[in-house]
């Protein structure tokens, strides 16, 4: 069997995003959709009502009276908020572990996943691009592939670190040299056999740039960018976290400045003591 066969082989001991992730995802997106339409959809599911009141009433929020219901939750929180949290919560199970062979000790990628979704939300809102479920759900998954390629990653550790020490390659690069494919196309391959959205698969596959420095697509930027803040901040650097390269003109297309950037990175800095209780509340 070829290691990209072995790969793709992987993917069946992922927990698939359940259906009602990509419902509410759908509804969200839909500007005819109704907080109630929402509402109804997740409370007849149990555990995720279950799992999103607890949510709600963790120190991440820390409302002064309880939440006791998904109405509640859409009415003090948003329905904005409430979908970006549906989707987190469906998207955990698959995070928790470490990934020994990225560095990354138990929980580390799962708070990059939840910052970088953070992130690339405000920075939509930042720049005035209306799409945030999006790049909030692409955000939050495209390091999916890291799961997979862990074990792969550190058996062949030798070998990718020296093209990136030695002959100048990006690790992203180097995974796709040794391994025939790296961590964003098989996220995307993940994507695709969860039956997520064509639209969605591009952005998981283009969330490092990975066919060169290409700024046409806006959600893109946007989730490369909160990718590199997350870099930047620290948040979830395993063996790779410094081998990628910076495109500052994605900047510029974003019509952001360095001071912007600055500015996002400060103000998510701030942040962080939330992130980890609200990650403490799954």
């Amino acid at each position: 069997m070829s290691a990209i066969a072995e790969l793709i082989r992987e993917i069946d001991s992922l927990k698939p995003m359940p259906q009602i992730a990509q419902q509410v995802m759908a509804l969200a997106q839909d500007s005819r959709t109704d907080t109630e339409k929402i509402a109804n959809l997740i409370r007849f599911d149990p555990y995720i009502t279950g799992d999103l009141l607890k949510m709600c009433n963790s120190a991440y929020f820390a409302r002064s009276r309880s939440i006791d219901s998904v109405h509640d939750a859409i009415n003090i929180l948003g329905m904005d908020r409430l979908v970006d949290l549906v989707v987190m919560k469906c998207g955990a199970v698959n995070f928790a572990g470490e990934q020994r062979g990225y560095g990354l000790d138990e929980g580390a990628l799962w708070k990059k996943a939840v910052s970088c979704a953070i992130i690339a939300r405000d920075l939509a809102i930042r720049v005035g691009f209306s799409d945030r479920h999006l790049v909030f759900t692409a955000a939050l998954l495209k390091d999916i592939g890291k799961v997979i390629l862990s074990r792969f990653v550190g058996e062949r550790f030798e070998r990718i670190q020296h093209l990136v020490a030695e002959e100048g390659y990006s690790f992203r690069e180097a995974e796709k040299k040794i391994l025939g494919v790296d961590q964003s196309e098989l996220a995307a391959i993940v994507a695709k056999k969860w039956g997520l959205s064509a639209r969605l698969q591009t952005l998981i596959r283009n969330s490092h740039m990975p066919e060169g420095p290409v700024f046409s697509d806006a959600a893109a930027n946007v989730v490369y960018v909160a990718d590199q803040v997350c870099i930047m901040l620290g948040i979830g650097v395993g063996v790779d976290g410094l081998a990628y390269r910076f495109h500052r003109e994605v900047l510029g297309a974003l019509g952001l400045t360095a001071r912007d950037l600055q500015q996002v990175i400060a103000g998510f800095g701030d942040k962080i003591r939330e992130v980890e209780d609200l990650i403490g509340s799954f």
